[in-house]
């Protein structure tokens, strides 16, 4: 999933909840690289070396909600729960939201196989709001780059951008997460890499020799650095929130909906005349559709989400759709580049090499592999030399928007 300032919460210095997700993910291929668990093992005696006996009980509490992401307890984990803890307002709106999202989470991340609890990342991803957009384009609540969401299945075009429909972005992100879980069998790893890519901690396991996050943690990008720690004090504080006098605000969205398939183009204008409930509440329930126009067809029906309504008012409803009452002239669906979020950062086509910069760093400030960067400049090994100019993608072109996770926020999106 790089930090971007937002107007909202900013945690912890220049650390927002909100970071990057997957393109976050400045990995552009699946690609799964085997680590020996046996040769380098996970040391939990690393992770809790900074703990002061003061703060025991803090510790006792992340233990007892461990399930299986390990919930390791340090001062890095402590600075992120004094900061939160001083945003109560903030963090009780988002509880209130979780009531509606976190079932989604849940449903995604049961039949993705991966822990429920992993849920709570998508707080610090977006705070939990599918509008979500980062300085570098990562957007929804899951904060997918176009690419990255694109690989993982979602579908971006002049409709719909399905990184911000919640069930499809947390399918996408569940599927990234095992697949990074695959390659490193271990879930604060596979946390670290949802927020700066599979690369940049394969290289970070390389120069640690390490398995364990909290050892290759100094090798990370400094975003990651406070990713992992954040994961943990939104995990510690969404089951402990009443002993910091954080109080749940309630959910603005139903609670009870219905989902409808759709198989033409139909405008929420009309949709919101028919069953009498406001545009907003339509988009507020489907953030995906951009033109609030469902682009359903027969062969591609697509899904609305609707507030839950009396059978008399279904039928009604229901009539309407099938005799076209609802329905608006289609346009040509058309794929889009990254949204433009209007600070996108545009991708140079050229870097000149700066004293003390390595390849690995160039990487991972622009979000591209360093196997590609490699190669792209006909490279005889991993290093290059101050004041050199290098390629940054294969034609030497300038290109879209970057795709890497740096500067992303880190709690928040709107919290």
């Amino acid at each position: 999933m790089k930090f971007y300032i937002v107007v909202g919460l900013v945690l912890l210095s220049k650390i927002s909840l909100a970071a990057s997700g997957p393109g976050m993910h400045s990995d552009s291929a699946i690609v799964t690289k085997a680590f020996s668990n046996s040769a380098l093992k996970r040391d939990t005696a690393k992770a809790v070396q900074f703990v002061n006996a003061p703060n025991g009980s803090m510790k006792s509490r992340l233990s007892a909600i461990q399930k299986d992401v390990p919930l390791d307890y340090n001062e890095f984990v402590q600075s992120y729960i004094d900061n939160y803890t001083g945003r109560r307002e903030e963090l009780g709106r988002v509880m209130g939201l979780s009531k509606y999202y976190f079932p989604i989470y849940e449903k995604a991340f049961r039949d993705a196989g991966i822990p429920e609890e992993i849920k709570f990342l998508s707080i610090v991803e977006s705070a939990l709001n599918p509008n979500a957009v980062s300085r570098v384009g990562a957007t929804g609540p899951w904060q997918f780059m176009s690419t990255t969401g694109r690989t993982y299945g979602l579908a971006i075009n002049n409709y719909v951008d399905e990184r911000r429909d919640p069930i499809r972005a947390s399918y996408a992100a569940a599927a990234y997460i095992k697949d990074a879980y695959q390659e490193f069998g271990d879930w604060l790893l596979a946390i670290a890499a949802y927020n700066c890519g599979k690369g940049s901690v394969e290289r970070a396991i390389e120069k640690g020799n390490s398995m364990d996050f909290w050892v290759i943690r100094q090798y990370l990008p400094v975003e990651t650095r406070g990713y992992v720690p954040a994961y943990i004090a939104v995990a510690y504080l969404m089951n402990y929130y009443d002993q910091h006098k954080i109080t749940p605000q309630v959910c603005a969205l139903p609670m009870q909906t219905d989902t409808v398939t759709v198989n033409k183009f139909v405008s929420f204008s009309n949709v919101s005349r028919v069953l009498n409930v406001t545009n907003d509440q339509l988009v507020s329930l489907n953030p995906s559709y951009r033109m609030m126009v469902v682009n359903g067809t027969t062969a591609a029906p697509r899904k609305l989400i609707i507030p839950k309504i009396q059978t008399e008012k279904f039928k009604v409803f229901y009539d309407a759709l099938n005799n076209n009452a609802l329905s608006v002239p289609p346009m040509a669906v058309v794929n889009t580049q990254e949204v433009d979020a209007g600070g996108i950062d545009a991708m140079p086509a050229y870097h000149t090499v700066k004293k003390g910069e390595s390849l690995a760093d160039i990487a991972d400030k622009f979000g591209i592999e360093l196997t590609d960067l490699v190669a792209w400049n006909h490279l005889h090994g991993n290093k290059a030399a101050p004041g050199q100019t290098l390629r940054l993608n294969p034609d030497g072109a300038t290109g879209g928007a970057m795709a890497s996770k740096v500067t992303k926020p880190a709690i928040a999106a709107g919290l």
